[in-house]
């Protein structure tokens, strides 16, 4: 025999297709490409530095204040508006994270290495909401804290203990992490960068207000229903919007949103191929 050739044993046992490594290959992939980390800290600088720009802008105008906009004005909405912006690139981080594989062909290899499918996708989802929850949070407490700095020049900001401060802040964070699984599942969904960018966008930055333009019979019984308004629910973004939903109701909603493109996105990697 020659000294080449190999025994099963020496080969060594075939490594079991397991969630566990899965997520391991996912991850590698996530974190592996440059738009990632491009994304993510377009995301950031949108998130904090929109945030703070709105604080300060409210701040040095709020001695022009009439009663009522002073009567509706909330800091802990004010410092977090730059949520509002940032979602989009959360977002489109979402779509690229699934389309990618199907323009490069990679999708391919993934789905040979696994061909039970759906490990994949779970794969995905888990990796993208385990980064950008713990980054969205982080990020949204440093909107809240600098914008109060900020208020607190003109002896309007609040603390962290003031009511719904907190739920606010971590609302936000859970706001944009289930916006950018959407985002994921419409990747999934199309299998084309822009189909799902343009999907995305349109449903979170385009729609609202062109819902809000309609006859007040018929916004004001949309609106809140709509994807990014009832998220914004639970951070505050939504708390002007008439009919607005509770915080955890849109919430509740949102996810009800991604539930449903997941299992569509599920559904297509299943019944068709790559």
């Amino acid at each position: 025999m020659s000294a080449l050739t190999t025994t099963p044993a020496a080969a060594g046992p075939a490594l079991k297709v397991t969630q566990g490594r899965v997520l391991r290959s996912e991850f590698t992939k996530f974190r592996s490409l440059r738009s990632t980390a491009y994304t993510l800290l377009t995301a950031v600088v949108l998130m904090v530095g929109l945030g703070a720009v709105f604080a300060a802008v409210t701040a040095s105008q709020y001695h022009t204040f009439n009663a009522a906009a002073r009567a509706s004005f909330n800091p802990i909405t004010t410092s977090l508006g730059g949520v509002m912006f940032a979602v989009v690139a959360f977002g489109v981080l979402g779509v690229l994270v699934a389309s990618g594989e199907y323009s490069t062909g990679m999708i391919r290899a993934s789905l040979t290495a696994v061909p039970r499918r759906l490990p994949v996708l779970w794969g995905k989802l888990a990796v993208f909401a385990g980064v950008i929850f713990p980054v969205s949070l982080i990020a949204s407490f440093i909107s809240f804290f600098l914008g109060q700095v900020l208020l607190n020049s003109h002896h309007i900001g609040v603390s962290i203990s003031a009511p719904g401060a907190l739920r606010s802040v971590v609302g936000a964070a859970l706001y944009i992490t289930v916006a950018g699984l959407i985002g994921v599942s419409l990747g999934a969904l199309f299998r084309n960068t822009a189909a799902g960018i343009a999907t995305f966008a349109g449903v979170f930055f385009v729609i609202p207000p062109l819902a809000s333009l309609l006859p007040s019979s018929i916004s004001g019984h949309l609106t809140p229903y709509l994807p990014s308004n009832a998220g914004a629910a639970l951070w505050g973004g939504a708390q002007n919007a008439p009919n607005a939903l509770a915080p955890w109701t849109g919430f509740a909603l949102l996810c009800g949103y991604a539930v449903i493109l997941i299992a569509a996105a599920a559904w297509r990697l299943r019944r068709s191929d790559a």
